[in-house]
């Protein structure tokens, strides 16, 4: 049997920036990675395969940056986990031992089984399979009648790109009243909504899919709550994701009510030498201190700097307790980015806020050819100001003003501290300085808390 002294189990954003990370902490250190398939995927880039893109092949993803710096890649599957022998097993049944071992098995489509039909031949679903994801790139070429089922990021982002080609015809279906609605608040969610409507997807919310329907076991139909049947040669589910842990669950691993590996604030199990990051390992809400559900690249990401650095003990200690969810897509050239609280979330969280909002430009003037509109609202206590979440809407740069509104929550930057806040303008890059968006939003704020005195 073989030896290391890291095993990660999965190659996704989460296994490869562990892999890099510990690699470059602990170059002395032999490491060895588990991968399913020879090629992976970036997996927020696969809508984008089905028309910006229009390949598989330019949204790949892979491990070589491990392997640059010294780390084993095996593509053969783990299989089992043998923890009192310290040891996993593969499908191709060599055996392997470990000192440290890292989960980060990622997560795994829903599968809506309780929807008639859901296992009948082209209904879809948006896997992270390389794979998976080539066939049905090439099948989809030739089914012109789409519908998908679900109006979160996946979802909407696929209708979207789908109906950019002019051969098909795409109907989105969202059981809630707006799509993004898990992510966004009410009138964000409606905005988004708004947009995709704009574009040539039909969009259907407040109805449920009843039945997939079939005709010698290939898809013709979807039958809605409202009663009405909508024909079409292909489904696609994009409902959500699940923690990949049934290997963890064999092996005895404890799991939370959600499914996900239970970790500390440093990714380690109740099992000595055991960790687990990104999708499969369970997020605290930073606010509620109670178990959270953020399954995204980024969020996944960031634990596995922190898990790379502490794999031998913790040399960087991790101030922020909890997780941040920041959320960011595009939709008919619309940029929309949320993160933290906002009305619904606070509310369900009994967390008093205060909200203000300020549109404006993202260029100065607002007369260049280039300009867009740039909108965002800012959430905070009203006890101290602390700024609790943001939204913001219009232009590209919303991408990165969001990650400025994360950190000012990570750090505990109040509305008070962000008036003074120290930045660089130009006419070509960013809103006047005399009309910051965040800083004017924050200052609406500070007139709120004047008020209540």
């Amino acid at each position: 049997m073989k030896q290391f002294d890291v095993i990660i189990i999965g190659a996704g954003p989460a296994g490869i920036i562990t892999g890099v990370t510990a690699k470059k902490a602990h170059p002395e250190k032999t490491m060895l990675m588990f991968k399913e398939e020879e090629k992976g995927l970036v997996p927020c880039g696969i809508p984008y395969i089905f028309h910006k893109l229009n390949s598989v092949e330019k949204n790949l993803m892979g491990p070589k940056p491990f392997i640059d710096l010294g780390g084993v890649v095996e593509t053969d599957p783990v299989t089992d986990l043998n923890l009192e022998k310290r040891s996993v097993t593969t499908a191709s049944g060599k055996e392997y031992g470990f000192d440290k071992l890292v989960f980060a098995t990622g997560s795994k489509v829903v599968v809506p089984t309780f929807i008639p039909g859901y296992d009948l031949d082209r209904v879809y679903y948006i896997k992270k399979s390389y794979n998976y994801i080539n066939r049905l790139f090439a099948e989809i070429q030739n089914l012109n009648n789409v519908v998908i089922v679900g109006g979160g990021f996946i979802g909407a982002e696929v209708a979207e790109q789908l109906a950019m080609n002019p051969n098909k015809k795409v109907t989105l279906i969202e059981s809630e009243s707006e799509c993004f609605s898990k992510a966004f608040s009410a009138g964000l969610s409606k905005i988004a909504t708004d947009e995709l409507r704009k574009t040539r997807v039909d969009v259907r919310t407040a109805v449920k899919v009843e039945s997939v329907n079939g005709v010698d076991d290939k898809v013709h139909s979807v039958s809605l709550s409202n009663g009405e049947t909508i024909s079409c040669d292909a489904v696609i589910m994009a409902i959500g994701y699940r923690p990949n842990t049934e290997l963890a669950r064999k092996a005895g691993l404890e799991l939370n009510k959600r499914g996900a590996i239970k970790v500390d604030n440093y990714e380690r199990t109740q099992e000595p030498g055991v960790c687990a990051v990104g999708d499969c390992s369970q997020t605290i809400g930073f606010l509620t201190g109670r178990s959270d559900y953020v399954m995204l690249a980024s969020t996944a990401t960031a634990e596995a700097r922190v898990l790379g650095h502490n794999l031998f003990g913790v040399k960087i200690r991790k101030p922020f307790i909890g997780t941040l969810a920041v959320f960011s897509t595009e939709i008919n050239e619309l940029a929309m980015a949320a993160a933290g609280v906002n009305e619904t979330t606070a509310k369900e969280a009994n967390i008093q806020v205060l909200s203000a909002e300020f549109s404006d430009f993202d260029t100065h003037p607002d007369k260049f050819e280039e300009t867009s509109p740039l909108s965002l609202k800012l959430y905070a206590s009203p006890c101290d100001g602390s700024i609790l979440g943001g939204e913001v809407w219009g232009g590209k740069s919303a991408g990165e003003i969001i990650n400025t509104i994360s950190l000012a929550i990570q750090k505990g930057v109040t509305v008070f501290e962000l008036i003074s806040f120290q930045i660089g303008s130009h006419p070509l890059l960013t809103a006047a300085p005399t009309k910051t968006i965040l800083i004017k939003a924050a200052e609406n704020i500070i007139d709120q808390i004047e008020k209540m005195k």
